[in-house]
């Protein structure tokens, strides 16, 4: 009975928000939620009615003595139903609980998409007394293997022993195809090294970890490729490098296999590092379902997450994307740029050379924190007010159209969906505001002029009236600067993808329009009280020119005046009506439709 056990399940229980977690046998609390579910999973009593029973005050379960409760468990509901049957004992097996249901993993990798409950149900429902969920009575029962199968690696670089390394701590046997079967000093223990024409025999998938340049030999192989999947996982250099995408190129050479894109977005690194730090998602495209298929079944047994890009034809787009940098966010970028450089020139101009010219002052040492810490608060607002702009704009075209069902220019558009990294930026810059203004009481120059103020009353024996205005002034526009910087950083929060994701549509939207807007307006206000009634002093006009505040407040105020527009209960009725698809009486739209807006495309 003890060596029946010992081939049991060997699992340790880990409470989660929304269900049970059954992990490797280290490490964490069970409270009484997990406890009861395993109980019901498994099946009747076993026994011990409460996890107080068998833990501390504190409720923690030491390793050993919750495998020894499952063993119990095991001992008098399972085998008892296993020697009735006459069934042989169930693979060891390892189920991780996510937000979305129980899935199942192995030792070595992340948990798979597949339903959880049937690979469950599948190891231990023919040993117990358990009835099948219905959300999984028409699933298709599986069990883990211990091996995985095997696998062909035609490569020995980097990525080729990457992936090897991976797919052997998942359970695979690999087999690399290589030149010179007699160098394998870098290769990963455990895995076979043989000719291409041995190796390709071993195995139903074949990883090409070459270059294009090299993909000539295949066609000696040619027999031996004859209905094997290659997966393609080769990148180019450029972008329009070939005509004919690498993938394509290669089903042309070997065309009795089955060619399937994938994993060139992953690299050799993010394979070293478990997918942690890197993307871990799989691209794939191709004409075979099931050759993807069992690329998909590889991509999830080594903790990836794929997605499906169409046929062969989609290879050219896929191989295109780790070429691409930062696409979303050049057109931001450029703007900040933009705007950076004016504002730096123009208060060069008006703070540095005016100074210079007219009254003989050097005060060209404010170039290092005074002249950017005018620019950065300047910017971020001027990029603020251009996040919720473009709404604007939407809404009166959609006002003069009538209808919704006509696109917007493609400046727009484009516009539009780089709104979360214009918001991003107008936060890095605001942060690095309030960075500058904390050193601003330790300058030397401030220290100078404070001491310089002081020694000069002392001296004409004068005392400077305390200025109730102007304490006002200060304490107010500082008040609503760190008001709406503290709700910035909310927007930049929600626009993380972890937390977004938390959200439902109302309460995301909520917060990146509601919030974004009340962000806005305390900033707004923040530079309107800083200005105060110096916009309408001459003295503050040097050489024609205004203040640069005075520059930063045009857009976020007419973002403002146009809100207070479109909010107007006439205007607001007809949007909203519009946007429900009402259209305006005699248009005749023709087949245009409008690119609507998603989470990802507001800040």
């Amino acid at each position: 009975m003890a060596s029946q056990v010992e081939q049991m399940i060997q699992v340790v229980v880990l409470s989660g928000r929304r269900g049970l977690h059954l992990k490797n046998p280290y490490s964490m609390p069970v409270n009484e939620t997990s406890f009861s579910r395993l109980r019901n999973i498994i099946g009747g009593s076993s026994g011990i009615e409460s996890l107080g029973e068998i833990s501390n005050a504190e409720k923690r379960v030491k390793d050993t003595t919750l495998v020894a409760l499952i063993k119990a468990l095991i001992v008098q509901e399972i085998l008892p139903a296993s020697a009735a049957d006459e069934k042989p004992p169930p693979s060891p097996v390892v189920v991780l609980s996510g937000r979305r249901g129980l899935h199942l993993k192995n030792p070595y990798s992340m948990p798979v998409n597949e339903t959880s409950f049937s690979r469950l149900f599948g190891c231990i429902v023919p040993y117990a007394r358990v009835p099948v969920h219905p959300c999984v009575r028409d699933s298709a029962v599986m069990t883990v293997e211990r091996k995985q199968g095997t696998v062909c690696i035609f490569g020995t670089g980097d990525f080729g022993r990457s992936l090897g390394l991976r797919l052997l701590q998942a359970g695979y046997e690999v087999v690399f195809g290589s030149r010179d079967p007699k160098n394998r000093g870098l290769l990963p223990k455990g895995s076979k090294v043989m000719t291409h024409t041995e190796a390709a025999q071993t195995a139903q998938v074949i990883f090409i970890a070459v270059q294009r340049d090299h993909y000539e030999f295949l066609t000696s192989l040619t027999p031996a490729l004859e209905g094997k999947v290659l997966v393609d996982i080769s990148n180019n250099l450029k972008r329009g490098q070939f005509p004919q995408s690498n993938a394509e190129y290669l089903s042309s050479l070997v065309p009795g296999a089955s060619v399937v894109k994938g994993f060139n977005t992953v690299s050799a690194w993010a394979l070293q590092s478990g997918a942690l730090d890197a993307s871990r998602q799989v691209l794939l495209c191709g004409d075979d379902p099931q050759a993807k298929q069992a690329v998909v079944d590889i991509a999830h047994s080594l903790g990836l997450t794929t997605q499906d890009r169409g046929s062969l034809r989609a290879a050219g787009e896929v191989e295109d994307i780790p070429l691409q940098l930062f696409p979303l966010w050049r057109l931001p970028l450029w703007i900040t740029s933009g705007l950076i450089s004016f504002f730096f020139c123009y208060l060069i101009v008006y703070d540095v050379t005016y100074a210079y010219v007219e009254d003989g002052e050097d005060l060209f040492y404010r170039i290092m924190v005074a002249v950017p810490n005018k620019v950065f608060p300047d910017v971020s607002l001027v990029m603020l007010a251009l996040c919720y702009l473009p709404g604007a704009l939407a809404a009166i075209l959609q006002l003069h159209n009538g209808t919704k069902h006509k696109r917007f220019p493609d400046w727009l558009d484009r516009w539009m969906l780089c709104r979360k990294q214009l918001g991003l930026v107008a936060l890095a810059l605001g942060l690095l505001h309030v960075l500058y203004t904390l050193v601003k009481p330790i300058r030397y120059n401030i220290l100078h002029s404070g001491d310089t103020s002081v020694i000069k009353q002392i001296r004409e024996n004068v005392t400077k009236p305390f200025d109730n205005t102007e304490a006002w002034r200060k304490d107010s526009y500082y008040s609503m600067g760190i008001l709406g910087f503290f709700t910035f950083l909310l927007l930049g929060i929600t626009s993380l993808p972890s937390v977004s994701n938390q959200l439902n549509w109302r309460e995301f939207r909520f917060v990146q329009s509601k919030l974004g807007y009340l962000t806005l307006v305390l900033c707004t206000g923040h530079g309107l009280v800083y200005g105060w009634n110096k916009f309408l002093r001459a003295s503050r006009w040097h050489w024609c020119l205004p203040p640069s505040y005075t520059l930063s407040l045009v857009v976020p105020c007419v973002v403002l005046m146009l809100k207070l527009v479109l909010i107007t209960p006439c205007i607001h009725h007809r949007i909203t009506r519009i946007r429900r698809g009402w259209e305006k009486p005699g248009k005749n739209h023709g087949h245009q439709t409008t690119v609507y807006m998603d989470k990802a495309t507001s800040l």
